[in-house]
């Protein structure tokens, strides 16, 4: 039987909206142990990390390499150790599943997953996350992890924010829909592969989730899966900081979860972006605990 290790990491210094550092709260409130327990896999939870609260930190943006990136030194904190938290599970033989928080703390799952061995990463979300302190345009953090673990721009050589056993060729974004202008070009420049929301009506959800796992899983240890919750349409998953119209349905969300668990390659996860405090009877954290649970196998039949 397989094992997941769920990991939280309640911050919200990357967001622009305060609420989010209470997601892995509201995800396990959502019933995200007995989906997994569904799913036919043993949990463990690992409790949250300790997480100063915003109020009490200056989201100083002078600080070397910050450039307009607000509390880079505490997202630097959270993610160094998150990567531990990661790389440690990873090493007990079970899988992490790190609850957000925003976003930003993708850097240290992703670090933690890639230390000692090559990974992929899938990443389901309606932003690229690609900005960086010098193209950013409002200076959040959610907004760069992407480009942190790539060692991107300012993050070029940032011990903490890299993942070296990560590269471009194998990532893959999955259902964009708003992507900056620098963003944009760095996509083209750097030849990620990226399916947006009109490749998603045109091809369907089955044929852009299967063909982004076999790019990220070529060559590959294992593949690192990013869960945005504002990946679906807001109507589905309200609870979101940073909304899009036009997202990916309820039934498309679970098939491309399921195709996640088919292709046998999942080495870690995340589930981030969750904010109670904009959702509607928490059915948004209660989405992102089902969503989980097809990642790991569970189905109607």
């Amino acid at each position: 039987m397989r094992t997941v290790e769920i990991i939280g990491a309640p911050t919200d210094y990357g967001a622009n909206r305060r609420g989010v550092d209470m997601g892995p709260s509201a995800i396990r409130y959502g019933g995200l142990a007995a989906e997994l327990e569904g799913a036919g896999v043993a949990c463990i939870d690992g409790g949250d990390l300790a997480v100063p609260r915003a109020e009490e930190r200056d989201p100083d943006t002078d600080q070397p390499r910050a450039g307009m990136a607000k509390f880079l030194r505490e997202t630097a904190d959270v993610c160094e150790r998150l990567a531990d938290r990661v790389e440690g599970a990873l090493a007990d033989g079970t899988v992490p599943l790190t609850l957000g928080g925003d976003h930003s703390i993708a850097i240290g799952s992703l670090v933690g997953a890639a230390r000692g061995a090559s990974i992929g990463a899938v990443w389901f979300d309606a932003h690229a996350d690609l900005n960086t302190p010098e193209t950013t345009p409002s200076g959040n953090v959610h907004g760069m992890p992407l480009a942190a673990a790539l060692g991107i721009g300012a993050f070029e050589d940032v011990g903490w924010a890299n993942a070296p056993g990560l590269a471009p060729e194998n990532v893959a974004l999955v259902g964009l829909r708003s992507v900056d202008d620098a963003e944009r070009e760095l996509i083209r420049e750097r030849g990620f592969t990226a399916y947006t929301m009109s490749d998603i009506d045109e091809r369907g959800i089955t044929a852009v989730t299967e063909e982004a796992l076999r790019i990220a899983s070529d060559g590959v240890d294992g593949v690192h899966i990013s869960l945005d919750l504002d990946w679906l349409d807001p109507n589905e998953a309200p609870g979101v900081g940073t909304p899009v119209r036009g997202g990916v349905t309820y039934r498309e969300a679970h098939t491309a979860m399921e195709i996640v668990h088919e292709a046998g390659s999942l080495r870690s996860m995340e589930l981030v972006e969750v904010n109670p405090t904009l959702d509607q009877h928490n059915e948004t954290a209660e989405l992102a605990t089902e969503l989980a649970a097809s990642a790991f196998g569970k189905r109607v039949l």
